[in-house]
């Protein structure tokens, strides 16, 4: 019999014991988990999926819309006009631009051209995109409230603009489980910008698990010899020394389960094990040297420098031919306030072919159909000038009223075009799509109904997309 006095025991004890008799079926099926468990939550996916993973190329910092995917011609006669209060409508700006005397209206300076059986129109520094336009679907009418960066890539990651909610990829993880018992089902890498743009800097909340279990949080994968931090053995260590040592700390684990019955210390046996079990299988994964010469050809001239956006979409295709369910790429650095041109064109030489290879790569070998992509930013630009404009050269402010995204693959319908803007990229005209629409939507093509994927925390039940959230039917194949 425990005698241990009564003012000795913390709450955590006091809540554990309390509770054993209650939670001891929760208890049992938690250690011992059905097939279906295992697999993710039961009853998933509510119907038959189009898509089995995501591959989703965050553009960190928001693209401009007006200088790659929404061509508005009439503006070159517009340049250096004062945009219209009517168009403007008092909506709010940031403290940028806030206190400029004018907003000059800057034209982009680049030529677009129409691509595909669709016609996208599409920019110059986009040829690589441009040739798989009939692939892509474009969402011209995306918008959202946030118009910083931070709440704004916050809510594209977890529905929210306040930190806390767990993120898409950790919301697949939880409710679809894993493929491949030796690989994450989340997995993140942040590619290096060949350009001197403005990164914005990334938080690992954007890929955290929230308040469900930390098991769901994404791994982050970092270029060179380790892309796990602290996953190789140390020197000295053999593969059978590690293995005796991790079944001596699960037994201590499992001593403190019993006794305090917190379903966390569970979760700390199982990241042990699958850090184990990732030993084999990440660098076989991640060399790249096995991949032929026509492979980086197809990729483009940054595809054999560990850590570029190139080398991480050559990983991605990697990753999702194992199975795992949820890769997020982010690319930071199109945060343009000035010389957006320039900064603009190393953006596009880092992203356009990789990003155009990855599709026609999955394509070739079958995976495109049930592979969904996305790419796109937080927000878009404003058409107005930040600071100085001249027939070369002009900055844009973030702008949430409207931006573009693509997508690919996995159920949605190809060569697509919807949503419409002002003539000014200021305002959604037709067909708006916010944040909640995009993920909602990505959710159903994995065959998850978004209002029905909810976790209770804090006495309330939450999901991905809040209370909101329509699924964008007319791009479903």
């Amino acid at each position: 019999m425990n005698t241990q006095p009564f003012h000795e025991i913390t709450r955590r004890q006091f809540l554990g014991r309390a509770s054993a008799g209650i939670g001891a079926a929760a208890l049992a099926s938690l250690l011992n988990p059905t097939p279906s468990a295992a697999l993710g939550v039961a009853g998933l996916p509510h119907f038959a999926p189009k898509a089995k993973r995501v591959i989703w190329l965050t553009q960190a910092g928001a693209p401009s819309q007006l200088d790659l995917f929404d061509f508005k011609p009439g503006l070159r006669e517009q340049f250096d006009k004062d945009l219209p209060a009517s168009v403007r409508n008092g909506q709010r700006v940031t403290g940028m631009t806030a206190g400029q005397a004018r907003f000059p209206i800057a034209p982009s300076v680049f030529e677009f051209k129409q691509h595909g059986k669709a016609g996208h129109w599409l920019s110059e520094l986009l040829p690589h995109t441009a040739r798989i336009a009939d692939e892509l679907c474009i969402v011209r009418s995306m918008n959202t409230e946030a118009i910083n960066h931070d709440p704004a890539m916050t809510m594209l990651q977890t529905g929210s603009q306040v930190p806390g909610r767990p993120s898409f990829g950790s919301w697949m993880a939880y409710g679809l489980g894993s493929e491949n018992a030796n690989l994450p089902a989340f997995v993140v890498m942040i590619s290096r910008p060949s350009g001197n743009g403005n990164a914005q800097p990334l938080h690992e909340r954007m890929w955290s698990s929230g308040f469900l279990s930390a098991r769901y949080q994404g791994v982050r994968f970092s270029p060179g010899k380790d892309p796990v931090l602290f996953l190789s053995n140390p020197p000295g260590i053999t593969t059978e020394r590690r293995r005796a040592m991790l079944n001596d700390i699960a037994g201590l684990n499992r001593l403190k389960l019993d006794e305090y019955q917190d379903p966390e210390i569970q979760v700390r046996i199982d990241q042990y094990e699958m850090a184990f079990r990732m030993q084999a299988s990440v660098p076989e994964l991640a060399d790249l040297s096995r991949e032929p010469a026509s492979m980086f050809e197809r990729y483009g001239p940054e595809s054999r420098k560990p850590g570029t956006f190139a080398a991480n979409c050559i990983l991605a295709r990697r990753l999702a031919e194992r199975g795992v369910r949820f890769i997020q790429l982010y690319h930071r650095g199109w945060d343009q306030h000035s010389d957006l041109p320039e900064h603009i064109r190393t953006q596009c030489y880092d992203t356009d072919q990789p990003s155009a290879a990855l599709v026609e790569d999955l394509k070739q070998r079958g995976m495109l159909e049930d592979t969904l992509v996305i790419w796109g930013g937080e927000f878009g630009r404003s058409v107005y000038s930040q600071g100085q404009l001249t027939a070369k050269t002009y900055g844009r402010d973030h702008h949430p009223r409207c931006f573009s995204v693509w997508l690919a693959g996995g159920g949605v319908k190809p060569g697509a075009q919807f949503g419409e803007t002002d003539d000014f990229s200021y305002n959604v005209v037709k067909d708006p799509v916010h944040i909640h629409d995009l993920n909602a939507t990505a959710l159903h093509l994995l065959g998850v109904d978004h209002t029905r994927l909810t976790v209770r925390h804090q006495g309330r039940d939450y999901r991905l997309t809040d209370v909101h959230g329509e699924v964008v039917k007319p791009i479903l194949a």
